[in-house]
């Protein structure tokens, strides 16, 4: 018995090593090893989870072939952290570790630890504002107008909405600000342009995080429409080298501009799209600053789960 429960460690040991150190695939393969569960027994309990995975996208995220980028990948993996008995986090700060090594030497783009983090405290605020994740509204259109200063910094955004909403009852809205690191949220202002009013306003210093209610001061019935427009101002941070919105629901139109001081112009501008926080970067297209404009924008005439986001490089 003694010769046996021996060996049985030595999994254990190699997981609590590859938890430590990582890499990802390593630690899963480890876990999975440890519980002594085959693929097909983990394919099953992820899908009584509601997540569902192939197993051969399983053998290849623990042969390290392929990585969880995908929103429901990322599901999966959470889900795999109670499934196996590991600690929470666990996983995901590995995916984390490797998304952070993989965009070194690009310092233009946000990192996937702090996307994950911003998106933890994000929805923690939404919580305490008692908000649903999507508040039952309905995006029909959302434009975005986002303000470049002479110091390169964010000097704030205004958004328009067009919503439906898709239950009885609705009567705000809870829009969400991500200053540039370093930002101080307390110190942003909210202004409420066109049909709204603004209600709670909660934040995080850390990540740069910023909620705040628009109130419609009337409550919608399921498929009644809504305009309201709102306003961010911001400036709190040092040098902004690209704006990005995640969009966790399909939806309409969405169109973001980003307008440049005529005393700071960008040496190159383009766009970008991401499946996920963990997803490389992808549909990168150059965009020119118009004159006298001094502008660049996207439309995306579809909305779907993701990132999209426009990146500029300064002389």
């Amino acid at each position: 018995m003694r010769h046996a429960t021996e060996h049985a460690d030595v999994p254990i040991a190699e997981l609590d090593t590859a938890l430590r150190g990582g890499p990802f695939h390593v630690a899963l393969r480890a876990a999975i090893a440890a519980r002594g569960l085959p693929l097909q027994r983990v394919q099953h309990h992820l899908s009584r989870h509601g997540v569902k995975v192939g197993v051969t996208s399983l053998s290849y995220w623990q042969q390290g072939a392929r990585r969880p980028q995908r929103p429901e990948s990322l599901r999966a993996v959470r889900a795999l952290e109670e499934i196996l008995q590991l600690p929470d986090e666990s996983l995901i700060r590995l995916l984390a570790e490797a998304d952070e090594h993989a965009v070194a030497g690009r310092p233009a783009s946000r990192s996937y630890r702090s996307l994950v983090e911003a998106s933890d405290v994000v929805d923690r605020l939404r919580a305490e504002l008692g908000w649903s994740l999507d508040g039952g509204l309905h995006t029909l259109c959302h434009h975005e107008r986002v303000r470049i200063g002479a110091r390169h910094e964010l000097v704030g955004r205004e958004a328009h909405h067009i919503v439906r909403a898709h239950r009885d009852g609705v009567d705000r809205f809870v829009a969400v600000h991500h200053g540039d690191p370093g930002s101080s949220p307390r110190d942003m202002r909210v202004r409420a342009l066109e049909n709204c009013r603004t209600g709670r306003v909660r934040w995080d210093q850390d990540t740069g995080v910023l909620l705040a209610e628009l109130l419609f001061g009337t409550r919608l019935r399921s498929g009644d429409t809504f305009l309201f427009r709102y306003g961010i101002d911001d400036g709190t941070a040092g040098i902004s080298r690209e704006y990005l919105h995640r969009f966790g629901f399909p939806g309409g139109q969405y169109a973001l501009q980003v307008r440049f001081d005529a005393a700071a112009l960008p040496a190159r501008c383009h766009r970008f799209t991401q499946h996920s926080p963990a997803a490389p970067r992808s549909g990168r297209q150059e965009l020119s600053v118009t004159w006298p404009h001094r502008c660049v924008h996207v439309v995306e005439p579809r909305i779907r789960p993701g990132i999209v986001g426009i990146a500029w490089e300064w002389e």
